[in-house]
């Protein structure tokens, strides 16, 4: 793996290049076999990864125990859970690998430091912080106005590495549906395809 993939991730016109390379050095390479529990439930998330390759998603368990995928990480991304991360807090979600991933990992403290001494960091967390609160308000909205096989076509479209590499259980659960529906939908999909 090499931190070409960070340099994009944390480009940003307020961070300059020295200010960029400590950044990228408190980064640590991590990899994680298929079926790793990156983050589980209860417990208080100490880091935050960007993935190289490969695929995970975060659930969460409803009243009955069922667990239900609440969201995909795939290339290029970074995988977080928020609420736990910066209010400490124990987490209401697990976070797991879907197939083998390589990531750069950086801890807590080390986040912390830069965010307080960069001030560009600050902004750029800032930026981040903002278009992520949108992607989950903008979802929130599509799950009561778009239809499932509609949203499904969407996911195809944006992310084909979820469509490709998840099994379709998890992504029926993201799409709110039920096994039964998903592959209704995806029926009617391939046959108009």
């Amino acid at each position: 793996m090499t931190k070409e993939l960070l340099y994009h991730i944390y480009s940003h016109p307020l961070i300059g290049e020295t200010e960029l390379e400590k950044i990228i050095q408190a980064h640590q390479s991590v990899s994680f076999k298929k079926g790793t529990f990156i983050l589980k439930e209860g417990e208080i998330s100490d880091g935050y990864l960007i993935m190289e390759n490969g695929l995970m998603r975060s659930f969460a368990h409803n009243y009955n125990g069922n667990d239900i995928t609440t969201d995909f990480f795939s290339n290029q991304e970074i995988v977080i859970e928020v609420l736990s991360l910066f209010q400490r807090m124990p987490a209401g979600e697990n976070i797991q690998a879907l197939t083998d991933c390589e990531c750069w990992e950086i801890k807590f403290d080390a986040f912390q430091e830069l965010f307080h001494s960069i001030p560009g960091f600050t902004e750029w967390g800032r930026l981040w912080m903002t278009n992520r609160l949108f992607h989950f308000k903008q979802r929130s909205v599509e799950m009561v106005t778009i239809s499932a096989k509609d949203r499904y076509l969407q996911l195809i479209k944006e992310k084909p590495q979820i469509v490709l590499q998840s099994p379709l259980k998890y992504i029926a659960s993201y799409l709110g549906i039920t096994d039964t529906s998903f592959s209704r939908i995806r029926k009617e999909v391939s046959q108009e395809n």
